[in-house]
């Protein structure tokens, strides 16, 4: 039998972030062999998150890619089981890989084993896959992979509250990362449902104004100004739910359409995710 000596095992333990105790085991298993002793944890970790695939994944993070000197920018949603994991380097680290294996591909990937199957950008040994298992061997918490985008062209981006609560990628033209950053902070505090008013729901639009014509009909309005007066008040709505129309946070004598305009930046598209909400 291989001596295994408490400086191995220790060695083995920094390798792994494993407890001592399970690191001793492996190890006398494979004979003090060491990559078979990883092996060995390794095999245990799949059984063990098998066991773990049910479990809840409440909290997590976001990995951005992004940047106005960069031709694709993407996001990508990673959840896990508990609050401290959200803040590991690793798993930051792992979702940061996600987003930029994901903006790096030419294939299209439409879901997350899809996006596990590619190439680590920051373990080229590895996949994706094998990274978020590694990792979780080392926390032995179960992380699940939720939604993703990417676009084309310059973008800029925000996470809010260090990724954990949500994460905004938008599109743009011109401008700079700081200007874009600012569009993106606007969109994770206010919510917008669209782009333009062109964009927003039709449906929506129309029956908003059925509502508001009720109510200025109610108010005893003629009918002759009704129309006009539906049309004023449908500007407000635009301004509640359309991102150009909306008041700039950082200056609400603006509408974030003339903010951009101002720096020379367009906003051509945006994606706006709020963790654990579809």
């Amino acid at each position: 039998m291989a001596d295994i000596t408490a400086a191995k095992v220790k060695s083995f333990r920094e390798r792994t972030g494993l407890p001592l105790m399970e690191c001793k085991s492996a190890l006398t298993e494979a004979g003090g062999d060491e990559e078979k002793a990883y092996d060995i944890l390794r095999k245990r970790g799949e059984k063990l998150g098998d066991k773990r695939s049910d479990r809840e994944t409440a909290f997590g993070r976001f990995g951005l890619y992004c940047g106005l000197d960069k031709a694709v920018g993407a996001i990508v949603e990673l959840k896990c089981e508990s609050a401290p994991v959200t803040q590991n380097e690793e798993f930051i680290r792992l979702a940061d890989d996600l987003a930029k294996g994901l903006a790096d591909t030419d294939q299209e990937i439409t879901s997350a084993d899809e996006l596990l199957a590619l190439p680590s950008p920051s373990k080229p040994e590895m996949t994706l896959g094998e990274q978020k298992a590694e990792l979780f061997n080392r926390i032995r918490e179960k992380f699940d992979v939720g939604r993703m985008s990417k676009l084309s062209g310059s973008c800029g981006g925000y996470c809010h509250n260090s990724g954990t609560v949500a994460g905004v990628l938008i599109q743009v033209a011109g401008g700079s990362d700081e200007t874009a950053k600012d569009v993106a902070m606007h969109i994770a505090a206010m919510r917008p449902e669209a782009l333009s008013t062109e964009e927003l729901d039709k449906a929506t639009i129309e029956k908003e104004r059925e509502i508001l014509r009720a109510a200025a009909l109610q108010e005893g309005k003629p009918e002759g100004i009704v129309d006009k007066m539906v049309e004023g008040r449908l500007r407000q709505f635009f301004a509640e739910r359309v991102l150009l129309e909306q008041p700039f946070v950082k200056d609400d004598k603006q509408s974030v359409g003339q903010f951009a305009k101002g720096n020379g930046m367009e906003i051509k598209k945006f994606v706006s995710y709020v963790l654990g909400q579809s």
